[in-house]
């Protein structure tokens, strides 16, 4: 109901202002220096203030309404526990959304140790919920770089407990263990990788003879592809037009902007050019990169040549793709305005906007939409399950994609939320096509379209819409 979200959302407001005026003077020193424990004792987790806990379960209650699919999963999970015994250390965002998750992964029978993947996108409240909850959690927001490979170590080097299930977004966790552990992948059995960064990684060390257990590419999943790299990311402009960039661009320019875009891949440049037009970088005013999984696609080079007030920002899961080491020079003067945003000014004035210090923007700088995330979330449990239960010898020490069914199975448990009902073929139609009844109907070579997706698109924003009000 959105009159009830929307309530939700004002008292949510009103707790973070109580919360944020009552934190401790002592609330800037380092978690690393603190000794915190919950209500029952625990003090296996570092997080910024374990007293923020209450605020933090709101908003995770608030994100339990918007994800059906993991809900669903938790009722037909009750008498069964597909992921008992499973020790699964993550590293991924730390939000409300990943926290649902967790919380989901611990009901069908799963242990938990989780650091973030990002040292912006930690949400210190839900943070210290799951704390509270008695999850072991290393994750802050504003964490150093030493921090973030500290909290890695954390999750993964700790005595009496051994992981045997990785859940990654990025490859820095996998690249962990591999760089300092190796030898805790004999009893790791599966990899599930979210981000395009990380399947990069992972084809990488398939291709060397290097990956020693089964991973499964999330990434490149239909339900993955099709919303959240679409969906979440489409306020922004970019440079690159896969899926994430299409979203961008038609929500551009449906709001009048002139939207410049480049590519390398001449097949996406075939599509775009039906929608935009071409440039080189020197020419926007705004800046943003989708999740190429590449480095220095934004050098010194183009920064100096950039307008005076151009906005750089990242929409890349880390921060190689724009140089923003090649800022950090004498010659240019660094000033920061608020969190997250800096104005790198050059000695003839001229400045550029760079956020989130060329970080990933939309979860540094701001939220995606739950609901969407409710389908990568929901794949992301399946997968976990999939790979944790399979028999011996179906799964290779090689990269795989969701099976297609399991795409199918998350759609579905997600479409009750609309009220919708599938239509069933009938023994013959089936027959006729060469289907099962029950799926699934798409080979796995099928590439769905975009037209069908418009009507979801649709129905999103009108779900987003109504939560405000």
């Amino acid at each position: 109901d959105g009159r009830v979200a929307g309530g939700g959302i004002r008292r949510l407001i009103h707790e973070l202002v109580v919360s944020t005026l009552t934190l401790s003077s002592d609330d800037e020193t380092s978690p690393r220096d603190k000794q915190q424990k919950n209500s029952k004792g625990n003090g296996d987790f570092c997080i910024k203030n374990i007293k923020q806990a209450d605020f933090g379960r709101r908003e995770i209650e608030i994100a339990e309404q918007e994800m059906p699919a993991l809900m669903a999963l938790r009722k037909r999970a009750q008498g069964e526990k597909p992921l008992a015994g499973a020790k699964v250390v993550g590293c991924t965002h730390i939000t409300a959304q990943t926290a649902v998750l967790m919380e989901t992964l611990s009901a069908l029978g799963a242990q938990c140790r989780w650091a973030a993947c990002n040292i912006y996108s930690t949400q210190n409240e839900v943070a210290a919920a799951l704390a509270e909850g008695g999850f072991s959690v290393f994750a802050w927001k504003g964490e150093s770089e030493d921090d973030f490979w500290w909290c890695i170590d954390r999750c993964v080097n700790v005595e009496g407990w051994q992981p045997n299930m990785i859940l990654d977004d990025g490859g820095d966790l996998t690249h962990w263990i591999y760089k300092k552990y190796p030898n805790m992948f004999k009893k790791i059995k599966g990899i599930v990788e979210e981000s395009v960064t990380g399947v990069h990684r992972l084809y990488q060390l398939s291709k060397a003879g290097k990956l020693c257990v089964p991973a499964m590419n999330v990434n490149d999943s239909v339900t993955k592809q099709k919303f959240d790299n679409l969906y979440c990311c489409r306020e922004s402009i970019l440079d690159g037009y896969e899926t994430v960039g299409k979203g961008c661009c038609a929500a551009l320019k449906a709001m009048g902007s002139i939207v410049y875009v480049t590519e390398i891949d001449p097949i996406c440049a075939l599509f775009l050019l039906s929608h935009c037009s071409l440039c080189v970088c020197s020419d926007l005013f705004f800046l943003f990169l989708p999740p190429s999984g590449n480095k220095n696609v934004v050098v010194r080079e183009y920064l100096d040549r950039m307008k005076n007030g151009c906005i750089v920002c990242n929409m890349g899961h880390s921060n190689t793709e724009i140089d923003v080491a090649s800022l950090r020079t004498p010659e240019l003067t660094w000033e920061r305005v608020r969190s997250q945003v800096d104005h790198v000014i050059w000695p003839d004035g001229k400045r550029i906007v760079l956020l989130a210090e060329g970080r990933l923007l939309n979860l540094s700088c701001s939220t995606v939409p739950t609901f969407v995330l409710s389908i990568t979330a929901t794949t992301q449990a399946l997968a976990l399950i999939e790979l944790y239960n399979a028999p011996e010898g179906r799964y290779k020490q090689d990269v795989y994609l969701l099976p297609k069914k399991m795409d199918e199975y998350v759609a579905s448990l997600h479409l009750p939320t609309f009220d919708a009902h599938l239509t069933e073929l009938t023994d013959e139609q089936a027959k006729y096509l060469g289907l099962n009844k029950n799926g699934p109907f798409k080979p796995n070579y099928y590439r769905y379209g975009n037209i069908l997706f418009l009507a979801v698109h649709m129905v999103c924003v009108r779900r987003e819409l109504m939560s405000l009000m």
